[in-house]
């Protein structure tokens, strides 16, 4: 298609995504509607605040129906407030066929894996925050080093099968869809404050309120900790990290047959954290686990970020349309140890002693013997620049067909999003156990680049109803066209694509309480912009399984098959990667995930005590099939049958409680079998510990819709080699003791 047609194209579908909520607008004010001016918001309706519901770990939505689109779980808000977890890892973990791989013990920036993918910075998941993609650059960039605070949601929704088709641009795994507070209904609000080990202080406010017309929502988050790593020669680890929200909406006609409001949600968000890259060569780790060397002890990420979303909704009884137009900038700066001039860090780590490198190893433990000159440590800013921007619309029809109920869903987005990077880093060396500049020694710039992408997404599924069969088929369109920009030299690379992804899902109601689930979609992940001779990510994925609910037990298990055509990599700083190949892709050809997911969850209650228990276990299996050679350090050389790297073949995660009106108690575990660091093939290859994690927690009510909690992590103290990535062994978080209280009214 030439481009111009393209152009207008695009304005075609932007011109649609306004004029289709905008029909209905004619529609239905009413004379209930039009009396209701006349008693507006002078005062606050009554009633309690608005809460997400949820028993436990549960289907999303109407869960007695929406179970039928086959994997699709949520965590509510009673989940994550009896936890009280600030790391998105903890949260993750407990849902079937989620796995993730740490790397600076509080999941500041997540590495999250869905059915044997790549964790790395969350790239092969479709990540949103109330339906809309919040990663700093989805297409162009999709590692994600942005993560909303998972303290400051209320619901957690993780859709996986066939069920994917309708989010993108990944579809290859599965998406996460975080949920904020909703605005209240009259005045609400609330209070959580927290201190602990390391320093530790959370400070997170609501207050909002809702009238007939009008309603607002204000929240605040912040987060702190000193860190518990602990540096060589003394020094701060920890980080602080702030974000803000104001949600506003406005009904433009109450009472009508199709009511329209308006909402607007703006956030801003900031993080200074010192964290670094650099991890320990694996007997270091064994002596001291929270070590870390001096050579990073100018290491430090900040960021800012801006957020606005405006919203559109229209709802009847037959139907709902919701359209959105969003806008995300984010801006980082971070400052770290990349390298030596004569060295690899990864090979220093792993081969402290070997030739060379025991010169490179003092120096990054800053114990060079004396009379020996220290070697130079090259340290500097990846300064970047994001946008994401960009309106979707989605609507459901509900109708019927005879005696079959039936619901048409039709979505369509127009997105683009935008990459720009400076790195640039200087040689430095120590004095007096301070790092500093080499004097003469000007910075140099290792890239200077823009990737952006703009991209037209279309969804159409239907959800059919007959008797005890319900069968969802749909597909998704993705119009791509991506551009790498080098403003340091070199041509501008053009990489465009067009991917059709459908899927169909079935549920049978076998009998009482008991059905059966199917599903086989296509999965597809973008190309990387900058690589000429990239191809995008594609499989074909199925699933089947049987789920069982009665009354407060809920039980499934689901086997997944994922026959990957192509499987991609795209090289990260996260990995391992140097800059020259950052954004590179490398085509791994053939592979095979499959696996089993199985889950149970009962909300029982005895003698007026509630045991809330909750267990899943996932079994993967991910291999290659082909054998290749690859510049991304976590690939390198690959032999066909070679176990895919950083997937748990075993993960099992239980959470069970006891609960009386005053008081309760709760205790969570995690287990997860060690992972390969690279293809086990490539001689000298590492893996990472097993690793268990047990966390209580207890709670004491008081008067006043207050309460009194203690939670501690990690109860035993388990200290594991969560990864070796970017740059050497790194640790899960040690013991660690949080008390806190909260207030609500």
């Amino acid at each position: 298609m030439k481009s111009f047609e393209l152009r207008w194209l695009l304005l075609a579908i932007a011109l649609a995504f306004l004029i289709f909520p905008a029909v209905t607008w004619a529609q239905g004010e009413s004379v209930e509607g039009a009396s209701a001016l006349a008693s507006e918001e002078t005062t606050p309706q009554p009633g309690p605040a608005v809460k997400a519901e949820s028993t436990g770990l549960t289907v999303i939505g109407q869960r007695r129906r929406r179970e039928k689109r086959a994997s699709a779980h949520a965590l509510g808000e009673q989940d994550l407030e009896r936890q009280n977890h600030d790391d998105p890892h903890a949260v993750l973990n407990q849902v079937p066929g989620v796995y993730t791989r740490q790397e600076d013990g509080v999941g500041l920036r997540p590495n999250v894996g869905i059915r044997g993918v790549n964790p790395d910075r969350s790239k092969k998941i479709t990540l949103m925050e109330d339906d809309v993609l919040f990663g700093p650059a989805p297409y162009s960039a999709p590692a994600a080093y942005f993560f909303p605070l998972i303290t400051r949601m209320t619901d957690v929704e993780v859709v996986k099968g066939a069920a994917s088709i309708a989010h993108g641009p990944q579809t290859v795994a599965g998406a996460i869809n975080l949920r904020t507070r909703d605005i209240p209904t009259g005045w609400a609000g609330g209070v959580d404050v927290a201190g602990g080990q390391y320093l530790y202080g959370k400070a997170h406010a609501h207050v909002g309120a809702g009238w007939q017309r009008f309603g607002f929502l204000i929240e605040g988050v912040h987060l702190r900790t000193d860190g518990f790593k602990e540096l060589d020669g003394g020094g701060d680890t920890g980080f602080y990290r702030n974000e803000w929200m104001l949600k506003t909406r406005y009904i433009l006609n109450p009472g009508a047959a199709t009511q329209h409001t308006l909402r607007a949600k703006f956030g801003f968000s900031n993080e200074a954290s010192n964290e670094t890259y650099l991890g320990l060569t694996t007997e270091d780790f064994r002596l001291n686990p929270l070590r870390r060397y001096a050579a990073s002890q100018l290491d430090r990420m900040t960021w800012d970020r801006t957020q606005v979303d405006l919203r559109h909704e229209a709802k009847s009884e037959s139907f709902d349309v919701v359209t959105v137009v969003y806008r995300h900038d984010l801006s980082r700066v971070w400052n770290k140890v990349n390298g030596f001039s004569g060295a690899s860090i990864s090979d220093v780590l792993r081969n402290p002693t070997a030739g060379r490198n025991k010169m490179f190893y003092d120096t990054l433990r800053n114990q060079v013997p004396a009379g020996f000159p220290s070697e130079n440590i090259l340290i500097g800013p990846n300064d970047r620049q994001f946008v994401s921007q960009g309106v979707q619309s989605r609507g459901h029809w509900r109708t019927r067909l005879g005696d079959y109920r039936n619901e048409i869903e039709m979505s369509a987005r127009l997105h683009h999003d935008r990459a720009s990077r400076v790195h640039q880093e200087s040689a430095y060396f120590f004095n007096n156990n301070v790092l500093q500049l080499v004097p003469g020694v000007p910075a140099a710039t290792t890239a200077d680049d823009t990737m952006q992408t703009l991209a037209l997404s279309l969804f159409a599924g239907d959800e059919l109803e007959m008797g005890r069969l319900t069968i969802r088929p749909g597909a998704r369109l993705e119009v791509i066209r991506a551009r790498y920009e080098p403003r340091a030299g070199g041509n501008d690379i053009k990489n465009n694509d067009v991917a059709v992804l459908p899927g169909m899902g079935i549920h049978y109601q076998l009998w009482r309480g008991l059905g059966a689930v199917a599903g086989v979609h296509r999965g597809y992940s973008p190309a990387s912009p900058r690589d000429v001779a990239a191809q995008s990510e594609t499989s074909t994925n199925f699933e089947a399984g049987l789920r069982y609910e009665v009354h407060k037990l809920r039980a499934e298990a689901i086997g997944f098959w994922n026959e990957y055509a192509n499987l991609t990599a795209i090289c990260t700083e996260s990995s391992g990667c140097l800059d020259a190949d950052v954004g590179r892709q490398t085509n791994a050809g053939a592979a095979r995930i499959r696996g089993v997911e199985t889950f149970a969850q009962t909300a029982a209650e005895l003698a007026g005590i509630k045991l809330p228990a909750m267990v899943a276990y996932t079994f993967t299996d991910a291999r290659f099939l082909d054998t290749f050679s690859s510049n991304d350090p976590i690939f390198g050389a690959v032999t066909a049958g070679d176990a895919i790297p950083y997937v748990p073949r075993h993960q099992l995660s239980l959470t069970v409680g006891v609960e009386r009106p005053w008081w309760g108690l709760t205790l969570s575990a995690l287990h997860q079998s060690r992972m390969e660091d690279a293809p086990p093939s490539q001689q000298a290859a590492l893996r990472t510990d097993s690793l268990t994690v047990v966390d209580v927690g207890a709670h004491t009510n008081l008067p006043g819709n207050s309460q009194i909690y203690l939670q501690v992590r990690n109860l035993l103290d388990e200290a594991a080699i969560v990864s070796y990535r970017p740059f050497g062994a790194r640790p899960n978080a040690p013991r660690w003791v949080q008390v806190g209280a909260k207030w609500e009214y």
